[in-house]
């Protein structure tokens, strides 16, 4: 997903493209998708974000299908992803604003679904995003002490389930300026301490 206008970080560049330790934030999560087990990887872009668009058709980065959709909110523009023939359940979903993911993150939220039916919505605890210093943007509704990451599964039932992770990696949403200064120095850190994926 990532056809918003991210109006908050306030950056100079399209939100997806705004670099994080010196690379765009949509490239990071596309890396961390295509070295998972997912299988295709579609792109929801829309008219508010065309450079974005343009950066992923690119000839040489990973293979990605881009999804032009109406820019109308995460909902309406899942809905035209989801609308496709060729897509179905269970879809993987994930914000291009998570610049900490990685494949093994990605592939253990998919071995927890598993085969089931029920939709699920990834969440982590407040708590954590606040001992992390990123902002808490939204929480979920019932359970104010947990906060969704922007990673969903759309199963094939009508059933939607929560799944509570402790990572870092997945309570790290760029929103804000703040956000994306924890993100790089948390990539920085990694790097340091010789983590290849970093």
């Amino acid at each position: 997903m990532c056809g918003g206008e991210g109006s908050r970080l306030e950056s100079p560049h399209e939100k997806p493209l705004h670099p994080i330790d010196g690379v765009a934030m949509v490239d990071r999560v596309r890396e961390a998708l295509a070295a998972s087990r997912v299988e295709t990887i579609y792109a929801a872009v829309s008219p508010n974000a065309p450079e974005t668009r343009a950066h992923l058709e690119q000839d040489d980065a990973p293979t990605v299908t881009t999804v032009e959709t109406a820019g109308e909110g995460y909902v309406a523009d899942l809905g035209a992803v989801l609308e496709r023939p060729a897509v179905e359940p269970p879809v993987l979903t994930v914000a291009a604003d998570l610049p900490l993911l990685e494949a093994t993150v990605v592939d253990r939220i998919l071995a927890f679904h598993g085969e089931r039916d029920a939709s699920r919505t990834v969440c982590v605890p407040v708590a954590l995003k606040r001992r992390l210093g990123v902002g808490v943007d939204a929480t979920l509704e019932g359970a104010p002490h947990l906060a969704p990451t922007g990673i969903n599964v759309v199963g094939s039932s009508d059933e939607t389930m929560t799944a509570i992770h402790y990572d870092p990696r997945l309570a790290v949403n760029v929103n804000r300026r703040t956000d994306a200064r924890v993100a790089a120095s948390h990539l920085q850190r990694r790097r340091s301490e010789g983590d290849p994926c970093a």
